[in-house]
This record gives structure tokens, C-alpha cells and sequence, in this order.
């Protein structure tokens, strides 16, 4: 037995050293780092794009002067600045990795700023435009019927898409709620309105005859089986030429659009925060606008110098 453990001892141990810096970070990202597929797959495409920018220049040789030069050169071919940013986030979870794991003594990365990037907003949905949408997908064609459903929900919860995918039947609760599973796999738990409600009760009993043995998806596809992100966004663009809408829908607007009517109304953000799932008040504040009718009314009633009398 002691032989034997030796000898696994050994292999372990030389797969260990012969193992590239790569493959350490793709089985860091597996194991310990416990990224998300999503994640893990970007993370290692980022990965991949700094040894394509080193070229000939090993890694343990780069230098902060060599990672800003990088940054210049995505930015000339017009990356965007968020990428820009996880890909820095990416190559100095990397390099702590190899400081750790290694002989590398620097991590080139760990001073290195991203580029601000600029806090562009969704073109905004008004409320009648929101609604007229929706009230318009009233085919009786189970696949309607099914997208009714959805993005009922998406308006009514302010889901992102990989939530609305991603949610289960059992997920939905009598009590008008859904938990969901949002980024980094945090879990939340948001009210479900009545229209909403009522499109998805109009759905199940379709949703019955397409399931197929072991699914437990809220909304399936034709086949039966979960829908994908890519399926909802290209049935909300179909829906949006076949109603001849000039400006297209996509999820994100939908979830957009749901917090901007939600603040409107109620003007409470740390709630309109609860609702989308953020985990920075910042980022609810990015997300959401108010209109500027809606904010010269809330002038005219609040500033002591604005009413004229």
C-alpha cells in the first residue's frame, strides 16, 4: 500500500510540474475558484488572447510597462472598455495563481487600471409602449402563448435573461414569488405580478404536452427541453418585426424597462436594488433613469424655490 501511494505521489507530482500555465488555470478556475461555466470559459479565453498578445515574450517576463501596452492595443481595435476590465480582472486572478503556484515572483498585472468605461443606458421603454407589446402577443399558438408568458415575467420581475432561462417550475411559489438564480450564484427571491401570473398559467398546460422525461424547466422549446438565451432573444426580435415595432426589444430592455417604470413609481431605489439583484446601489443607479417630465414634476413638488406663485 505504502508503494502504492508512493507512486501516485510520484505521478501527481510530475503532472504537476509538466502542467502549462494554461492548463493550472483552467483547473484553478474548476476546482478552487468554483467559477461558473460562463465565467470559466471567458476567463480562459482572456487567458488565451494574453499569450496571443506576449507572442514570443514568456509570461514570467512581462511586465506592468508590457500589460498597458496591451490595453493600448485593444483599445486601438476599438475593444470596449468593460471587456478590457475583466480581461485585467482575468490575467491578474492568472498571474496571483502562478506567483503562488510557481517560480513567477511578479504579477505585472496587480497595478494596471482599466479604462473607465462609459455608463451607457438602454434606450428606454415607455409604459404604454412596454404594455402594448405585451398585450399584443395573444396568439393562441402554444409558442406564443409560451413567449407571453416570459416575457411577461421579464417585465414583471426585471429578470435577466439567463434567469428567466435558467428558472424552474418548482422555482415558482403560491405566494406570487420566484426564486432566481442571478450572477456569481446568488439566489433572490422576487414578486411575480398578476398578468404575469395569469400568462403563465395560460402556459402550463402546453408546457405539459411539449415536456419531455426529466426537464424541469419553467419554459421550454419546441422540443420539449429548456429554451436558451440565444432562442429567447431571437423570438423577442421576431415578435418585435412581426408587430412592426421600429425599435427592437431584446431581454435586457424588458429587465431595463421594469426597474425604470419600478422607480418611477415608487422612487424607493434601495428596493428597485432588492428587485434587480445588484449587489452595489451604484450599479441599480447606472441601470435605471427617471424621465425628465417625471423629474421636472418631482422638481416642481419638492424644491422650495421651483413652484411658482
Amino acid at each position: 500500500m505504502a508503494n502504492w501511494l508512493r507512486l501516485r505521489w510520484r505521478v501527481a507530482w510530475t503532472e504537476w510540474l509538466s502542467m502549462t500555465p494554461l492548463a493550472r488555470f483552467e483547473r484553478y478556475l474548476t476546482g478552487e475558484h468554483g467559477s461558473s461555466a460562463a465565467t470559466r470559459s471567458a476567463y480562459l479565453a482572456d487567458a488565451q488572447l494574453l499569450l496571443d498578445l506576449a507572442g514570443d515574450c514568456p509570461l514570467d517576463r512581462l511586465t506592468a510597462r508590457d500589460i498597458r501596452g496591451f490595453v493600448r492595443q485593444m483599445r486601438q481595435r476599438k475593444h470596449d472598455a468593460r471587456s478590457i476590465a475583466r480581461r485585467l480582472s482575468a490575467w491578474r486572478t492568472w498571474f496571483r495563481l502562478l506567483v503562488r503556484e510557481t517560480d513567477f515572483t511578479l504579477n505585472p498585472v496587480a497595478s494596471v487600471r482599466a479604462p473607465r468605461a462609459e455608463k451607457k443606458l438602454p434606450r428606454p421603454v415607455s409604459v404604454d409602449a412596454a404594455a402594448g407589446f405585451l398585450d399584443n402577443l395573444s396568439d393562441n399558438d402554444p409558442l406564443a402563448l409560451r413567449d407571453r408568458a416570459m416575457y411577461e415575467l421579464a417585465y414583471s420581475s426585471g429578470l435577466r435573461v439567463s434567469e428567466l432561462v435558467g428558472a424552474d417550475l418548482a422555482d415558482l411559489h403560491p405566494d406570487a414569488t420566484l426564486r432566481v438564480l442571478g450572477k456569481g450564484g446568488k439566489s433572490r427571491v422576487v414578486p411575480v405580478g398578476r398578468i404575469a401570473l395569469a400568462a403563465i398559467a395560460n402556459w402550463l398546460p402546453c408546457r405539459t404536452v411539449l415536456l419531455q422525461a426529466g426537464e424541469t424547466a419553467l419554459f421550454l422549446n419546441r422540443f420539449g427541453h429548456r429554451m436558451t438565451a440565444r432562442a429567447v432573444q431571437m423570438r423577442l426580435s421576431n415578435w418585435s418585426d412581426k408587430l412592426g415595432l421600429g425599435d427592437k426589444l431584446h431581454p435586457h430592455r424588458l429587465r431595463h424597462a421594469c426597474a425604470s417604470h419600478f422607480l418611477q413609481a415608487s422612487g424607493d431605489l434601495r428596493a428597485t436594488q432588492e428587485l434587480l439583484g445588484h449587489a452595489s446601489i451604484a450599479t441599480t443607479q447606472i441601470y435605471t433613469h427617471l424621465d425628465f417630465n417625471r423629474l421636472s414634476e418631482v422638481y416642481d413638488q419638492s424644491h422650495p424655490r421651483a413652484k411658482v406663485k
